[in-house]
């Protein structure tokens, strides 16, 4: 399987079987930065915004006081899993990430999306290719 069809099928899905209820964006990131698929409505983001997450996932709490930026928006940092899982809110919207031990999976959501389910879709395809060794 493609990762495009990871990102297709697997996040860009409609949640719990409502037509049409979906993520606004996502992708799969190499812990290099590089794209290894993403949605059309990803944003273009900057090494250095992804350099910024990978800290947060070494040192926990890195991002909080100044926020997470990703294609120029500025996420709150929320409750997440420190290590594993980095959450973020923007209004009525907002991200998680999850990183695998090759990747981050990213999942960008808008209302009416609720961060609950941006979560369970993020995480349910990270958790399955971690137990899949990546």
């Amino acid at each position: 399987m493609s990762w495009q069809t990871y990102v297709d099928d697997h996040l860009m899905c409609d949640i719990d079987g409502q037509a049409g209820l979906r993520l606004a964006a996502a992708a799969i990131l190499g812990h290099d930065g590089a794209v290894w698929a993403q949605s059309s409505t990803f944003p273009q983001f900057k090494p250095e915004e992804i350099n910024g997450i990978l800290t947060d996932f070494n040192e926990p709490g890195h991002l909080a006081p100044t926020g997470l930026f990703l294609g120029g928006a500025k996420y709150m940092v929320i409750q997440g899993e420190p290590g594993a899982v980095i959450r973020g809110k923007k209004g009525s919207g907002g991200i998680t990430i999850k990183k695998t031990g090759q990747s981050l999976v990213f999942g960008l959501y808008e209302e009416p999306v609720t961060p609950g389910q941006c979560n369970m879709v993020v995480e349910r395809l990270a958790d399955y290719l971690l137990d899949q060794g990546m």
